[in-house]
């Protein structure tokens, strides 16, 4: 038995794995809000905030008019995020909250959370 196979497959099998990618990259998920307001330098001044005291996490400045938001990490689930909430409680006095979002998951990180699994 002699299989021959179309070139064009493995074209498109790259083509679904690269879909398949960006699919993973954006899901649901939590962050955490340490700060709504309606003035932008107040808002810029907690985002570098957070930035100097958890470098490891990413940041995000949100505008959701006529307020700013300013949001911290990228967690699966709410458990994972209460913990830096419980964290940033001590720092940020106006309530910090989880609050859910459509998250970015970088491929390194779903990589080795199966490789863990």
């Amino acid at each position: 038995v002699q299989v021959v196979k179309d070139s064009r497959i493995d074209i498109l099998i790259k083509k679904q794995i690269y879909i398949n990618t960006l699919a993973i990259r954006n899901q649901s998920g939590f962050r955490v809000q340490v700060i709504t307001t309606n003035k932008r330098g107040e808002a810029n001044e907690a985002k570098a905030r957070v930035m100097q005291l958890y470098p490891d996490y990413r940041t995000y400045l949100d505008f959701q008019a006529p307020y700013f938001k300013v949001r911290i990490g990228d967690f699966k689930t709410r458990e994972e995020a209460s913990e830096l909430r419980d964290k940033l409680s001590n720092v940020f006095s106006g309530g910090v909250f989880v609050v859910p979002a459509i998250i970015n998951v970088s491929l390194d990180k779903e990589l080795s959370n199966e490789e863990s699994n």
